[in-house]
């Protein structure tokens, strides 16, 4: 049951992030969107590079390591994460890293568009729908990782007598 819900979101946020993408390709191609002026823009701008434009001369680097790193989350969802949070912060990041490799596949670069300009010397980076699936997925799976970890101190901390009390 749970690979449906793994294969769901997966599927929807790849099909959220190309729909998206199609939609700024069509309608906003060499242009700004103020959605909410001063905040939020919609800014295209074609990334050849990884996150944030970094090393963008170098695409099937990023391709070939793209592959590598989400079959990698994949073996390891698979193998090791048993927590349906942990499932679903995966699934985020995996679905947000074939969305890229679609574009860098089809169209030799990432569509970019989400354009937070409110804090210009904090947050200057345009991203997309893929950036942040990616993004909240680490954040959910480092939550995951945490309440493990909460969870194991709590176990180590129980005293030996009070387990026997429970099983006696």
């Amino acid at each position: 049951m749970w690979m449906i819900m793994v294969g769901a979101i997966i599927a929807g946020v790849i099909a959220l992030d190309q729909i998206s993408k199609a939609l700024v390709l069509a309608h906003l191609f060499e242009g700004q969107f103020r959605l909410i002026p001063g905040v939020l823009h919609f800014t295209y701008v074609e990334n050849r590079g990884m996150a944030f434009g970094m090393l963008s001369e170098h695409r099937w680097v990023f391709m070939v390591l793209s592959v590598i790193g989400i079959g990698l989350v994949i073996f390891y969802m698979l193998r090791y994460v048993k927590s349906t949070l942990g499932r679903v912060a995966l699934s985020m990041i995996i679905g947000g890293g074939i969305g890229n490799m679609i574009d860098r596949v089809w169209l030799g670069f990432v569509v970019d568009f989400i354009d937070f300009c409110a804090w210009p010397k904090v947050w200057s980076w345009v991203f997309n729908i893929a950036d942040a699936a990616v993004c909240v997925g680490a954040a959910l799976f480092i939550l995951q990782l945490i309440i493990e970890l909460v969870q194991e101190i709590k176990k180590k901390k129980d005293p030996p007598e009070r387990e026997e009390e429970q099983n006696g």
